[in-house]
């Protein structure tokens, strides 16, 4: 089983490419959540350092969490359009 585009659970049939499809579509949800739990990361660490100092650390640790977060990240928000794309294109054409 599975989530649909709108998160209910749905079967996953003997398609290989529905099935291609699932497994992309758990991927880009780790890479969303891994991709904006960075960009806070990055967040708290600046709100860190702008209360108490911008040492080297804070400012480190700033721009690893943004440029891994946005390398991460991107990806998978245009997969994830992607899969909800063929999904609701699945679902106009009754596949």
């Amino acid at each position: 089983m599975t989530d649909s585009p709108d998160g209910a659970p749905q079967e996953i049939s003997g398609d290989p490419v529905r099935q291609r499809r699932a497994q992309v579509a758990r991927w880009v949800s780790i890479g969303q959540r891994l991709g904006y739990t960075l960009f806070a990361i990055a967040l708290v660490a600046f709100i860190v350092g702008f209360a108490v100092e911008f040492n080297d650390a804070v400012v480190w640790i700033i721009e690893v969490c943004l440029l891994v977060g946005s390398v991460v990240l991107a990806p998978a928000i245009v997969f994830g359009y992607a899969v909800k794309a063929a999904e609701r294109d699945d679902l106009e054409h009754g596949r």
